[in-house]
């Protein structure tokens, strides 16, 4: 039962210049999923997929493989999760090894740890499902949310709701963007990483923060250094 761990990571970013090699308390940020798939001890190997040459510089410095640099087509803003995925997964078809399951980890998830990557592997053999990956509450019900005019008129886009209790509305989730594990197979079948059959982990969001902006990015390190110590 091979393994395999996938850290996607373009060289380019418009928000951000250099992201994933961008340094979060002391070193590039895309060391911390390195370092945490290592650590799982879950992984045959530890690869990231990239299109620059700097980033595959600093993750071989770390112990990543860059076995080799993304396809000009992969590195574009059309290409998804799903074809990086399929590129590194098919280079290794060709080299004659197959792998049974496998986690994307997202270069700028600092908040990824050994442990969390542990418990998706845990369900997602448990479950025989296609998937699983960490979720986020949202802090605010949806059903709630309010939507403006041209002019800054408000509007609501859920009527039906406008009158319930805040606290008797449905829990919803969105994706956290940090990993995803899932079975190698099911992938090529559903070519889709989120399934009817995917899992997830529900996680704090004091232990997660989406990297998009420079705001975001002095959030996260905030979150980071207040509370990586107790991410479950």
């Amino acid at each position: 039962m091979k393994t395999i761990a996938i850290i996607p990571a373009r060289g380019g970013s418009k928000r951000i210049p250099h992201k994933n090699i961008k340094d979060f308390f002391g070193r590039p940020i895309i060391s911390y999923a390195i370092e945490e798939a290592f650590k799982s001890g879950l992984y045959d190997e530890v690869i990231v997929s990239t299109d620059c040459e700097k980033i595959a510089a600093i993750s071989v410095k770390y112990g990543a493989r860059v076995p080799f640099i993304r396809s000009t087509q992969n590195s574009n803003d059309f290409a998804t999760t799903v074809d990086v995925l399929f590129e590194v997964l098919e280079w290794y078809e060709n080299q004659n090894v197959k792998f049974r399951y496998a986690t994307c980890i997202y270069a700028c998830a600092p908040f990824v740890n050994s442990k969390i990557l542990k418990d998706s592997f845990d369900i997602l053999i448990k479950e025989d499902c296609d998937c699983v990956f960490p979720v986020l509450a949202y802090s605010h019900p949806i059903q709630r949310a309010l939507k403006l005019s041209g002019n800054n008129k408000i509007d609501l886009f859920d009527h039906f709701n406008s009158n319930v209790r805040t606290q008797d509305l449905e829990k919803v989730f969105h994706d956290a963007g940090m990993f995803y594990t899932f079975n190698v197979n099911n992938l090529y079948i559903n070519r889709s990483l989120r399934t009817k059959n995917s899992f997830a982990i529900e996680i704090d969001e004091l232990h997660a923060h989406d990297i998009d902006t420079e705001n975001d990015w002095i959030l996260a390190e905030l979150k980071y250094k207040m509370f990586s110590n107790a991410i479950v």
